[in-house]
C-alpha cells in the first residue's frame, strides 16, 4: 500500500507536467451549445482502506476493528456541470475482534472473539453532485469537491472465531449473504492531465442487516466505510474538455472579453483609415465600454454581476445562489400544543358522530360538532389521524370497507370546511379492534365508531 501511495507521488509532477504541454489543444465549447462538445463518459479505478465503522454511526458488533485493503472501480456518466450518475463496483475484506477493552477497562464478554467478513461484491448506482467548477477568476478549476449518494446490493460471507477457541466457523453454511445498502460519500477530484483525475474520497456504507460481522446482535444494523485515493479517465476525443472540469461561467467571461477586444480593434483600425467617421467610432467604443461595465456593475452588492443577476435589489447579507437569488431560509416549524379544550372539542366529535345505518353518510346531527374540529384544524394547523371501526355483523371485507369508507366521509368533511387533506389520515380497521363485546347491542354500538386522534 505504502509502495502504491509513493508511486503516486512520483508520477503526479508529470502528470501536471503533461497537462501543461496539452491543455492548448484542448477545444473552447462555447456556452449554451448542449454536450456534444464535452466529454461526459468516464471511468475509474480506486484502492484503498475497508474499515467496519464509520462517523455516522461508530463501529459494528465487536469492540475493535481493523483496516483492510480494498479496491475498486465505476463508470460515470456526466450529466450536467454539477450532475452525474456512477455505477461502481468494491471488493475486500472487514476484521475486527473483542480486544479492545469496554470503558469500565474489561473486555466484551460476547460469544465471539473475532471475525473475517469476504466482501464478495458490492455494486451500486450512485448519484454525482460535483461543486467548485464555478469560477469568474480562474480559468481552470484544479480541484473538484464531490458528494455522492446512491443504492445498491452487497453480497458478503463472515467467518467467525467462537470465545475461547481458535477455529473460525463460516456464518452461514454455503454461499454468500446478499443484502440491500446505501453507499454515502465525499470526496475531490485533482485535475492533474487533460482526461485524467486523481480521484481522493471517503464513503459510508450503511448495511441492511445487523449480520455484516457474523454477529446478529440486533441492536443496530451493520456499516463498514472505505477511503481511497484512485485514477479517473474521461471517455471521447482527447480535444474535448471534460464536462465535470468545463467552467462555463469563466468562459462565457473569456467569450465576452474576446468579442468586445475584436470589436475595439476594428473600431480602431476603422478609425486609422477613415478620420472623418472618428466620433462614429468612438461612441461604439463608448457603447462597448458601457457594455463591459455593465457586466461588471453589482449593484446589490451580493457578488452576482448585474448582467447575469436573476434577482436584482437583494437584500444586504442574504446568502445567494448563482444567479443571484435568495437562497431558502429554513424555517423551524413552531411546535404543537394540543389544550384540554381541543380534547375535549375531538372528544364531543367523536360522541356526537352517527352515520345512517349500514353506510357512510354522515348525519346531520354530527355537523356542529364537525365544525368546530374543522376550526381548530385549521387555525392551528393540526394533524388528524381517523381510524374507522365497526362490530362484527356482516362480512370482514364489508366492514373493512364501510370502516375505510365512514373515516373517509369525515376527512372529505372536514375539507370541504377549509382543513389540509395533506395533513388528515384516513384508515379502515373493521371489525379487527373492538373495544367492547360484540354479543350484545351495546357493545356493538361501541364498536361502530371513528377514532380522531390530533398530532
Amino acid at each position: 500500500m505504502i509502495r502504491k501511495h509513493c508511486l503516486l507521488l512520483m508520477l503526479f509532477p508529470s502528470l501536471i507536467s503533461v497537462s501543461a504541454q496539452d491543455s492548448s489543444k484542448t477545444e473552447k465549447v462555447k456556452p449554451f451549445t448542449g454536450l456534444s462538445g464535452f466529454r461526459t463518459f468516464s471511468i475509474g479505478v480506486n484502492g484503498g482502506v475497508l474499515a467496519p465503522v464509520v462517523a455516522i454511526g461508530g463501529s459494528n458488533d465487536f469492540s475493535k476493528w481493523k483496516p483492510t485493503i480494498g479496491y475498486g472501480f465505476y463508470i460515470k456518466n456526466q450529466f450536467t456541470h454539477y450532475l452525474g450518475a456512477q455505477a461502481e463496483f468494491l471488493k475486500g475484506t472487514l476484521k475486527g475482534d473483542n480486544s479492545k477493552e469496554l470503558g469500565d477497562g474489561s473486555l466484551p464478554n460476547r460469544p465471539y472473539s473475532s471475525f473475517n467478513t469476504d466482501l464478495n461484491w458490492a455494486a451500486s448506482v450512485s448519484a454525482v453532485f460535483n461543486f467548485g467548477n464555478i469560477n469568474w477568476i480562474s480559468e481552470k478549476t484544479p480541484i473538484v469537491p464531490y458528494v455522492s449518494v446512491g443504492g445498491g446490493w452487497v453480497a458478503y460471507q463472515p467467518h467467525i472465531v467462537p470465545t475461547g477457541t481458535s477455529q473460525e466457523i463460516n456464518y452461514k453454511a454455503s454461499g454468500s449473504i446478499k443484502e440491500f445498502f446505501i453507499p454515502a460519500g465525499f470526496g475531490i477530484k485533482i485535475l492533474t492531465a487533460p482526461g485524467i483525475n486523481i480521484d481522493l474520497g471517503h464513503r459510508m456504507n450503511f448495511v441492511d442487516a445487523s449480520n455484516l460481522d457474523g454477529y446478529d446482535r440486533g441492536i443496530n444494523k451493520d456499516k463498514f466505510s472505505y477511503s481511497y485515493v484512485g485514477l479517473e479517465f474521461s471517455l471521447g476525443k482527447k480535444s474535448k474538455p471534460q464536462l465535470m472540469a468545463n467552467n462555463p461561467a469563466f468562459q462565457l467571461q473569456r467569450d465576452l472579453q474576446d468579442e468586445n477586444m475584436a470589436l475595439r480593434n476594428s473600431v480602431s483600425s476603422e478609425l486609422s483609415k477613415n478620420a472623418k467617421s472618428n466620433e462614429d467610432m468612438q461612441a461604439k467604443v463608448n457603447a462597448l465600454q458601457a457594455e463591459l461595465d455593465k457586466l461588471k456593475a453589482d449593484a446589490d452588492k451580493d457578488g452576482v454581476s448585474d448582467y447575469f443577476d436573476k434577482c436584482p435589489n437583494t437584500p444586504a447579507g442574504d446568502k445567494v445562489d448563482g444567479q443571484g437569488c435568495t437562497l431558502p431560509k429554513v424555517e423551524v416549524p413552531a411546535p404543537v400544543i394540543i389544550t384540554e379544550e381541543d380534547k375535549r372539542i375531538v372528544k364531543d366529535a367523536i360522541r356526537d358522530l352517527e352515520f345512517d345505518l349500514g353506510k357512510a353518510t354522515i348525519r346531520s346531527t354530527s355537523f356542529e360538532s364537525l365544525d368546530r374540529v374543522a376550526e381548530i384544524l385549521v387555525k392551528k394547523n393540526f394533524s388528524l389521524k381517523l381510524a374507522g371501526h365497526t362490530d362484527d355483523i356482516g362480512s370482514d371485507e364489508s366492514n373493512l370497507r364501510l370502516s375505510k369508507d365512514r373515516a373517509e366521509s369525515v376527512k372529505a368533511y372536514l375539507v370541504s370546511k377549509g382543513a389540509n387533506p395533506s395533513r388528515i389520515e384516513a384508515t379502515g380497521y373493521g371489525e379487527s379492534q373492538p373495544i367492547a363485546s360484540n354479543k350484545t347491542k351495546e357493545g356493538r354500538q361501541k364498536n361502530r365508531r371513528v377514532e380522531f386522534t390530533l398530532y
